[in-house]
């Protein structure tokens, strides 16, 4: 796993033309200890931006997706708290799978990539930290209106 991320994606807001090359696997700090294990994450520390929200997914159907979706400019750290599913990203050219399930990798997402979630494990919990506040209109549900976002800049 590793933690190079493309820092220019953040200063200059190429969201538009990101792709799956800059959403990254990064290895969270684990303090061990005989009581039970810390992972301590920090905005701008160990994610390269300010954490405004977080919420987590839990008693997800066998069989069921959640995700289908891209954001404009929000960017997340996708953790498995607990059990294990599949995370699929898309650029508009490339998709490529991660499979998370450990709760000490985060998949960092940055905007302008749809992502799949399914294959949740029995008792699965995903957390996710963003970077920005809800907002409906940050987000793009209907793929065709992806593709034409990416193709737009």
């Amino acid at each position: 796993m590793t933690n190079s991320i493309n820092t220019d994606l953040f200063k200059h807001h190429e969201y538009m033309r990101s792709t799956i090359d800059d959403c990254k696997v990064i290895d969270l700090r684990k303090i061990h200890d005989v009581r039970g294990n810390l992972t301590p994450i920090e905005g701008g520390v160990d994610v390269p931006f300010d954490i405004k929200r977080i919420y987590y997914l839990y008693d997800v159907p066998g069989g069921e997706s959640r995700g289908a979706h891209a954001h404009k400019a929000l960017h997340q750290l996708i953790i498995a708290a607990n059990g294990s599913f599949t995370v699929t990203l898309d650029d508009g050219t490339n998709k490529k799978s991660f499979n998370l399930n450990r709760s000490y990798y985060g998949l960092l997402v940055v905007p302008g990539i749809w992502r799949d979630l399914n294959d949740f494990s029995s008792g699965a919990v995903l957390l996710c930290l963003a970077s920005e506040h809800y907002d409906a209109n940050d987000y793009i549900r209907d793929y065709q209106e992806f593709l034409d976002f990416k193709k737009s800049k």
